[in-house]
């Protein structure tokens, strides 16, 4: 069975467009896709597109997108770019098999977990040159700069976080979250700052992870790369050992105070997970790795192949209607558009039905069916 050509099928029947020359199978390919990856998550969560996620994380590293579809090809040729793999996570949330708390809104979890920003520092007194000056924050392991995941689609290659060997201007300033600071006043009494910029430098070298530095600029491209260059004794911090080489944009005067800043931490379990802007935000950071798993709703990747519809071969009708529909629309074909919405509505039900069926054989949760672990009620097998 050729799913995918059955739906086109059945697309033309309802618009009445028998002929590849009126409408080549590539558009009503198109409009297959656009439905499929835009309306059909976003009108009913299906209980075949929840799954669970789980990666492992990076010793030091807080902060995790969510992931990425690579760039798909569909008929045509036309490309569909990155998009996220899924909807969003929900509870549970486990640690190497342990349950944590999770967290949706950031008030909640910073007035648990804030992050504490030291006081203004003197690390270095300048000298009379814009340097390079060896620098060490006041605390190490340090948080690293973060980019989000538009910041990874702006940069046009599906890798998270960015590993580069020169910076990368590309990158969005509103998708930048630096974690560690350089300040200071140069001869015209106006303030320099260097940041890191979420970008990590690829090297071949010890093992420890380097930040790439940067001058902070104005929205929408004016995070700018520090003269000098790139490389592991120029321009960039090293987070595991808190020094850092840097070369200020401008001269600093001889005697003025170059203070460093960087968030306070201490590594070890995680006891909390954030999601928020599509980050996973976990705390502490990780001193090692863990396994993080979480329910989560699959955001459909295109329907190009039999192989990746068959598991939803009984949405065929569904999937068929909701693309004919938005053709119907495009044209103006009010007339037919209106005649087949109850068909549609009919579809659309009939397909939640499915997962209604499955997501109502749940038993609600009461103070006695949710007790968590061995109990003299039930002994750790669930109450009856």
């Amino acid at each position: 069975m050729n799913l995918l050509s059955d739906i086109i099928t059945y697309v033309r029947r309802i618009i009445k467009s028998p002929s590849n020359a009126q409408i080549s199978d590539n558009l009503i390919i198109d409009y297959i896709n656009r439905f499929w990856l835009m309306d059909v998550d976003a009108r009913v969560q299906l209980f075949d597109l929840r799954t669970k996620y789980a990666f492992q994380t990076t010793p030091g590293i807080d902060q995790y997108n969510m992931p990425l579809y690579s760039v798909q090809t569909e008929p045509g040729p036309q490309t569909i770019g990155m998009f996220p793999v899924y909807q969003g996570f929900t509870m549970p949330c486990y640690v190497n098999g342990i349950q944590m708390p999770f967290y949706t809104e950031r008030t909640a979890f910073q007035n648990l977990w804030p992050n504490y920003l030291q006081a203004l520092q003197p690390a270095i007194t300048g000298n009379g040159t814009a340097g390079p000056y060896t620098i060490t924050l006041p605390f190490f392991p340090a948080l690293a700069g973060h980019i989000d995941i538009s910041g990874i689609i702006a940069y046009g290659a599906n890798v998270d976080p960015p590993y580069v060997s020169a910076f990368q201007t590309t990158i969005p300033t509103t998708s930048v979250y630096s974690a560690v600071y350089f300040t200071a006043t140069d001869v015209n009494g106006q303030n320099v700052v260097v940041a890191d910029s979420g970008q990590f430098l690829q090297t071949t070298g010890n093992g420890d992870l380097y930040g790439l530095l940067m001058q902070p600029g104005s929205a929408p491209f004016g995070n700018s790369a520090l003269p000098g260059g790139y490389s592991i004794t120029s321009n960039t911090v090293n987070y595991n050992t808190g020094v850092a080489t840097v070369t200020f944009p401008t001269t600093i005067p001889s005697g003025n105070n170059i203070q460093a800043q960087c968030y306070f931490v201490e590594e070890g379990l995680p006891r909390a997970v954030l999601f928020y802007n599509n980050i996973i935000t976990i705390r502490p950071p990780c001193n090692t790795q863990y396994l993080v798993e979480m329910d989560a709703y699959l955001s459909p990747a295109a329907f190009l192949n039999t192989s990746s519809s068959i598991p939803f071969g009984y949405m065929a009708e569904y999937i068929a209607r909701g693309a004919a529909r938005k053709i119907l629309a495009d044209t103006g074909d009010t007339e037919q558009f209106m005649f087949y919405e109850p068909l549609f509505r009919e579809q659309e039900i009939l397909v939640w039905k499915r997962s209604q069926r499955q997501f109502t054989s749940t038993r609600t949760g009461t103070i006695f069916s949710d007790l968590q672990g061995p109990s003299l009620l039930n002994s750790g097998q669930g109450a009856t």
